[in-house]
């Protein structure tokens, strides 16, 4: 019996299985693609082959090691990135497991590849001074600047992901009683976040000046097209850049669409938000996702702190009263 090439399993995998099948999400079938365009012209170039001359057994373990160490060393990605390259390969495999019996040994190996670990860095995020100098950068005077203006204000106060935000519409903005923005998130779970009375007057020049219908981007490009991910991080990296200017703490701090997610999440912590609140408000899975927030927030360490006071009983070990029990201590 004969049994699939590489190219055949591939294209198989993303438009059966991935689309069809899984009905996955856009962000995660560009994710895989991106892994396995990185992979094959890897593997292309190790082995000296194009890429649809490829075979399953030239995707071995050893292979998918050597590529899991050429995207640290050489592409500079981190721990964290290698892990979620090595995931979607993880997938690919189980599906090939399943469709291909003959490949099973081939896959086993992959499979049993172990994730790497990594130590967690601090979580970054502006303090309200911060956020302040970076909401004044925007020209006011200009259209880019306005529409600068009201990206940052509604990522600051809402914490939408980048993904959130560039796709939002112009009728997924409600301005009336009970101001909201609707968005889907991870898992295409749809959420609102209510707006506050600032960012609604923001919102409501903005789409007077946008002018658009009901399924056009909120935040447009130039050109009218929905705004890419690269964008985004490009204008607040140059927002950022200019807000140093008056704000020297943003100097050297590495500040990302992500970062002003976490600043929200760290705003309604210091105004005493309950933690399961703000996991919904961010759209979190599970409460433990949001606990990072409080391991990363001093002031709330600082504040439990201050409310010890110095125990006044008297320090020493304790020493039993009883011959028994005197001797079991001295055990």
């Amino acid at each position: 019996m004969s049994t699939m090439s590489l190219p055949t399993l591939v294209h198989k995998f993303f438009i059966d299985r991935l689309n069809t099948q899984m009905e996955a999400s856009p962000n995660t079938i560009a994710s895989y693609r991106d892994t396995f365009r990185l992979l094959l012209l890897f593997a292309s170039k190790v082995s000296g082959r194009k890429p649809t001359s490829l075979n399953i057994s030239d995707i071995n373990a050893d292979m998918v090691g050597q590529f899991l160490s050429n995207i640290e060393d050489v592409r500079k990605n981190s721990a964290r990135s290698r892990n979620t390259r090595l995931a979607a390969i993880r997938s690919f495999f189980k599906f090939v497991a399943v469709n291909e019996p003959a490949y099973l040994l081939y896959c086993q190996q992959i499979l049993s590849m172990p994730n790497k670990r990594y130590v967690r860095g601090n979580v970054e995020f502006l303090d309200a001074k911060e956020m302040q100098a970076l909401l004044n950068t925007p020209d006011f005077s200009s259209w880019i600047g306005r529409r600068d203006h009201t990206i940052l204000t509604l990522a600051l106060q809402t914490g939408l992901r980048v993904s959130e935000l560039i796709n939002l519409r112009c009728s997924d903005v409600c301005l009336e009683t009970g101001a909201h923005v609707r968005c889907e998130g991870k898992g295409r779970k749809r959420r609102a976040t209510p707006l506050s009375r600032e960012t609604v007057i923001v919102l409501k020049n903005w789409l007077i000046e946008r002018n658009g219908s009901t399924n056009d981007p909120l935040f447009p490009t130039i050109r009218g097209g929905k705004m890419s991910r690269d964008a985004l991080e490009h204008l607040v990296k140059r927002h950022v850049k200019r807000a140093a200017v008056s704000c020297p703490s943003l100097i050297g701090k590495r500040v990302s669409p992500h970062v002003l997610r976490h600043s929200t999440a760290m705003d309604l912590l210091h105004h005493g938000i309950d933690q399961t609140v703000i996991a919904l408000w961010l759209g979190h899975e599970s409460v433990e996702t949001t606990q990072m927030y409080i391991h990363a927030d001093i002031k709330l360490k600082e504040k439990a702190l201050a409310k010890m006071s110095v125990p006044t009983v008297n320090s020493g070990r304790y020493k039993a009263d009883d011959k028994l029990l005197n001797f079991l201590e001295e055990l």
